[in-house]
């Protein structure tokens, strides 16, 4: 994910609703992602799809890394034996 630019990626929930489709070109085009304010307050998170994808493709990595991790530290773990008959099967 791309740095923030406090100046250009945080904006107002009013110019998001008047300027919307520049904003969904923009993030598409630039790749960006915007906070978009209420308030004075974070109140969302614009991104691409693209990059929603990937966010959500470390997610699942980061998560069956712990699976694993934590099926070790408990001993639920096959020999490379029983993988291999397994496998065969």
């Amino acid at each position: 994910m791309k740095n923030i630019n406090i100046s250009n990626d945080i904006i107002p929930v009013g110019e998001f609703k008047s300027k919307l489709a520049f904003f969904l070109k923009e993030i598409q085009n630039k790749g960006n992602t915007l906070v978009i304010t209420q308030n004075g307050r974070p109140a969302g998170v614009l991104l691409s799809p693209a990059e929603f994808d990937e966010l959500r493709k470390t997610k699942e990595f980061i998560e069956s890394v712990a699976r694993g991790l934590s099926d070790a530290e408990k001993g639920d773990v096959i020999s490379s034996t029983e993988l291999k008959a397994l496998i065969r099967k």
